[in-house]
């Protein structure tokens, strides 16, 4: 195999045995190894791409733009950057500005709030400014506070403290509820909670979960507050609910992880969990309602006993009565099941899959 250009050594053309030359043969093939090692493309890279193919084919960017429901001047921008050799050329660039600004502190500053932590290492950043302003008739800004003891780690608790700041960065972020776009159908969206039922020196907990749109609840009580309690409470509730939960909605409790989040991953069908804010009771009102309910219309009528296995016998009998019989006002004063019923004609959960 012959070639008109080659490597030249010494002002000699330089050929490999049996005609394989470096220039033709073995740069393109190191092109495609580093074409290859590149991160895949974007989706929109992708789509950018689909653009730029068709109007290879046809050659007319009204046709494109039409076709892919883009502007003129949207195709035109992409078609000046685009390269078929870089196609790294249709992801979209960093918008973050060149040149930042930069926290504007002295060194004199910088010293003087070190020194006013250390005093007082308890103190806040707004209470440290404060402090400074007052001592040297200086207004300083409680986020430059915040920067040097984030500098130089002036932490009452050093260890514990980065601790904490590792978990935040590292941590997965949680799914609010306000995220979640309520759709009304039952299985939906499952809210739990928790309730703490204090009886002398004991302390017993009920679980209990609610449909937020059909109002049919469950409830089970436990000894301990444990994720180990919650998982034996989720299984349950799986059940009666025919393995038809999309959505679980459960506040930021340590009862509702470990084993629960292990047992949610492992469920054949998968729940997407979603958590309240932290301090937030208006966003699960249909759980405090129905704590309420339980507290008003059975606990507080004398059927609270410590012994678990007896409680939730009579907790068993009171749910049935409350799914089939007792009406609710938001739901035009029929019981949960009876909407559920006019709405979807799939019971959920009978009366003897309540014994459990």
């Amino acid at each position: 195999m012959s070639h008109k250009t080659a490597l030249t050594i010494n002002g000699r053309p330089f050929y490999l045995p049996y005609g394989f030359h470096v220039n033709a043969d073995l740069l393109p093939v190191l092109r495609m190894k580093n074409y290859l090692s590149q991160p895949p493309l974007s989706k929109q890279a992708k789509l950018r791409l689909k653009w730029m193919d068709y109007y290879q084919k046809t050659s007319k960017v009204t046709l494109t733009c039409r076709h892919f429901g883009i502007s003129r001047k949207t195709f035109y921008y992409w078609l000046k950057r685009y390269n078929p050799n870089n196609l790294k050329t249709l992801e979209d660039r960093s918008r973050a500005p060149k040149n930042r600004r930069k926290p504007e502190i002295t060194p004199l500053q910088e010293q003087r709030i070190i020194s006013l932590r250390k005093r007082y290492i308890r103190y806040s950043k707004i209470k440290l400014a404060v402090i400074y302003q007052r001592i040297y008739q200086e207004k300083i800004s409680f986020w430059k506070t915040q920067r040097v003891i984030q500098k130089y780690h002036l932490y009452y608790l050093p260890v514990k403290t980065a601790k904490i700041q590792r978990k935040r960065l590292t941590g997965v972020k949680r799914k609010r509820i306000t995220d979640l776009k309520k759709e009304k159908r039952t299985g939906f969206l499952i809210c739990a909670d928790t309730v703490v039922i204090y009886w002398n020196s004991l302390k017993r907990y009920i679980f209990a979960a609610i449909d937020f749109y059909s109002k049919i609840a469950f409830a089970r009580m436990h000894t301990t507050k444990s994720s180990k309690s919650a998982e034996d409470f989720l299984k349950r509730l799986y059940y009666l609910y025919q393995r038809k939960i999309e959505n679980l909605q459960t506040d930021n409790g340590s009862e509702f992880q470990g084993y629960f989040e292990r047992t949610i991953q492992q469920l054949p069908k998968r729940i997407r969990r979603y958590f309240s804010r932290p301090h937030t009771p208006k966003d699960n009102p249909i759980n405090e309602n129905f704590n309420g309910t339980l507290q008003k219309e059975f606990i507080d009528l004398g059927n609270f006993t410590p012994d678990v296995k007896l409680f939730n016998k009579l907790l068993t009998e009171w749910l049935i009565e409350y799914n089939f019989r007792r009406s609710y006002q938001v739901l035009g004063y029929q019981t949960p099941i009876e909407f559920h019923f006019q709405h979807h004609k799939v019971l959920p959960m009978s009366p003897s899959s309540t014994r459990i």
